[in-house]
């Protein structure tokens, strides 16, 4: 009978320490909290509750906990600094021979958002920013440099020149407001100096782009194909100003065409691609998605095709189908942050104002995943990214003049906006749109054009309580 009862005891201990431990576990992970805050989770069940410096580096809260450990990994690969081959450490050698960073954690700090240089570069460097480099063949594509290729490379191994390193001036153009408040836009030029290799073909154009945040990737990536083409309206059929178009790109993997999802024009249609370019590209990396260990060298940079890489004797590979497959892994469970202030009058008033001026037609608050998504985890979740990943139209004065993947010279995919307003804690500026031009949300918006055109009259006409509480809201997602 005492044994019996020690039984039972220890049996209701034990049960009573695992409802506290899942409690525990679920206040930690945020999801709790995030619901407690507010009703529409930017992430739904995915979102974390952590504001801070952080705030865009946890794991989804529906990640199970024995996933955990390939998160942390990918992580771990996704910091890890790049070197020079041959070397000892054979599973990190095999940077460049040309390359833009040594680790995917340089260009997206703390998994957020890059910014560009300064006028007096290089003493701030461009190590978050990319250039694009191509030659218009029609109005949605472009052929690369013969000698910089598809991307110009600002830094290289020893005994290899780089590129160029690129530079930015400013111009600033006032503003002024419906109310009369006066504002002042700055508009760039960019140009390449310090040319390693001889002058540029006269027509190849430059686009800045700076990284994007990493949040939500995997979210936005099981959403369905069929519901972004159902938000389609390339003809303008319903009379509202906004004609989205479908990104249509070719899978380098399978040759198949997909939807396009990522990238300032929608130009990779998986992460595991986006990941597969960013390695090649970005850090000379050849991957199982792209193969090429020479990197972005062109047939008239010798010296640069010339050099050692780092491929395995197995596979010829710099970056292991394991390697590339973590980082996708931590790529696609990247949370989203929980909303913020979002029962704050001037944030509900925001609200109406968003709506009011249109920018939802293009900024669509919610999406939801497929029921059936390859990855459990990120299944069946009504999420809130404001985009609607379609190609718009924002007029001239965003244009970069270079066509991309099926995307047009003014065309940009439209970026999501949850977790913005965390960018000055996460990554310590305010610096928005593809090529960091405007310095707050305000900027941002002034800079919009063509199909948003519209929605931009109607915010330069608000009175500034209006107008703040517009930005409270965004900032608030």
């Amino acid at each position: 009978m005492r044994r019996a009862q020690v039984t039972t005891a220890f049996t209701l201990i034990l049960f009573f320490g695992l409802v506290v431990s899942a409690l525990l576990a679920v206040c930690l992970s945020g999801s709790w909290a995030a619901s407690a805050v507010d009703t529409r989770p930017a992430g739904d069940a995915t979102s974390t509750h952590a504001p801070g410096a952080n705030a865009y580096s946890h794991s989804s809260a529906t990640l199970a906990f024995e996933k955990e450990l390939d998160f942390k990994v990918g992580n771990g690969i996704f910091k890890k600094l790049w070197v020079t081959a041959p070397a000892s450490t054979r599973s990190s050698d095999g940077l460049g021979p040309l390359y833009n960073a040594r680790a995917c954690q340089r260009c997206h700090l703390k998994d957020g958002r890059g910014h560009p240089p300064a006028a007096n570069y290089p003493d701030d460097n461009a190590i978050s920013l990319l250039i694009r480099l191509g030659i218009p063949t029609g109005p949605l594509d472009a052929r690369p440099d013969p000698v910089y290729g598809a991307q110009l490379q600002d830094f290289a191994i020893a005994g290899v020149e780089i590129e160029g390193r690129p530079h930015v001036t400013w111009t600033e153009e006032p503003v002024t407001l419906a109310d009369g408040t006066e504002l002042s836009l700055r508009r760039p030029k960019w140009t390449v100096v310090d040319l390693g290799y001889g002058p540029m073909d006269p027509q190849t154009k430059l686009s800045p782009r700076i990284a994007p945040p990493m949040i939500g990737l995997g979210l936005l990536e099981a959403v369905p194909a069929e519901q972004i083409a159902a938000y389609a309206d390339p003809d303008d059929a319903d009379g509202d100003g906004v004609s989205g178009r479908v990104a249509e790109v070719v899978n380098a993997e399978t040759g198949k065409r997909m939807i396009g999802r990522f990238g300032w024009k929608a130009s990779q249609p998986t992460l595991r691609q986006q990941a597969s370019a960013a390695f090649l590209g970005d850090m000379g990396l050849s991957t199982t998605g792209r193969p090429f260990g020479y990197g972005d060298c062109t047939e008239t940079q010798k010296v640069c095709r010339d050099a050692p890489d780092g491929g395995s004797e197995a596979t010829g590979l710099e970056v292991s189908e394991t390697m590339l497959r973590l980082v996708v892994f931590y790529s696609r469970h990247l949370a989203v942050p929980a909303r913020r202030d979002a029962d704050d009058p001037a944030v509900i008033r925001g609200g109406e104002v968003f709506a009011a001026a249109g920018c939802g037609g293009c900024h669509r608050p919610t999406l939801t995943t497929a029921a059936d998504a390859a990855d459990p985890a990120l299944a069946g979740q009504t999420i809130h990214p404001f985009t609607d990943l379609l190609l718009h139209d924002m007029g001239p004065g965003l244009a970069d003049g270079l066509p991309e993947g099926g995307a047009g010279a003014q065309e940009w995919r439209t970026p999501p906006l949850w977790g913005i307003g965390l960018t000055e804690i996460v990554n310590g500026h305010t610096d928005f749109l593809h090529d960091g031009r405007a310095r707050s949300l305000l900027e941002a918006i002034l800079w919009h054009g063509g199909e948003a055109q519209s929605a931009r009259n109607h915010v330069v006409g608000l009175d500034a309580a209006d107008r703040d509480a517009l930005i409270a809201y965004i900032n608030s997602l």
